[in-house]
């Protein structure tokens, strides 16, 4: 391994721990939060499983192409590599779509603002600052998938570099598991003190 690609796992790893610490204070409040607010729409009134499952589905099964397009650059497939990035790039765009849609819901059926209350301040907080990596991640695939259709990623010598950007990828896949699950398996069941 050169030393050069040891920086650079080392410097994702940074990243990712960092990261990591940040979303974890995210899901602590919005933990403490649950079941908190006396007024307003509560997580149980309008959060629904339909829209963000299907989103999930999809930011899930990005992580399975990412995989499957850095096997195929190291199997020297340039095609095979840029037709599974593609998907994974196109799979993250629908994620993103998907949640813009269950916000304009949100907003206007039920009436959910940043400014509503707390869990109306918690989930905005905690589901926008995972979209914010998804769009930073997506950028990150983008540049790369387009790099490779420039020429500038070769099989032989970047197969390595790119797994370590994907890296990020399974990251905000892994987030959005915890999030997933606090915010419409655990936060919607009834809490003490909401009304």
């Amino acid at each position: 391994m050169t030393a050069p690609l040891n920086r650079a796992r080392l410097g994702m790893a940074s990243l990712i721990f960092m990261e990591s610490a940040l979303f974890s204070a995210f899901l602590v409040t919005y933990l403490y939060y649950i079941g908190k607010s006396p007024t307003g729409p509560q997580p149980l009134d309008c959060l629904e499983l339909g829209l963000v499952t299907i989103n999930s589905i999809c930011l899930f099964a990005s992580s399975a192409t990412v995989v499957l397009a850095v096997r195929a650059l190291g199997r020297g497939s340039l095609k095979g590599f840029q037709g599974w990035m593609l998907l994974t790039v196109l799979l993250g765009i629908e994620f993103l779509v998907g949640t813009g849609m269950e916000w304009q819901k949100l907003i206007d059926v039920h009436g959910l603002t940043i400014a509503s209350n707390a869990f109306g301040t918690t989930f905005y907080s905690l589901v926008g600052f995972h979209a914010f990596h998804v769009i930073v991640g997506l950028v990150l695939l983008i540049g790369t998938l387009l790099l490779s259709f420039f020429g500038c990623i070769k099989p032989s010598r970047d197969t390595g570099r790119v797994e370590i950007a994907t890296w990020y990828w399974h990251f905000v896949d892994v987030v959005w598991i915890l999030v997933f699950t606090l915010v419409y398996f655990v936060g919607r069941v009834p809490q003490g003190g909401a009304s």
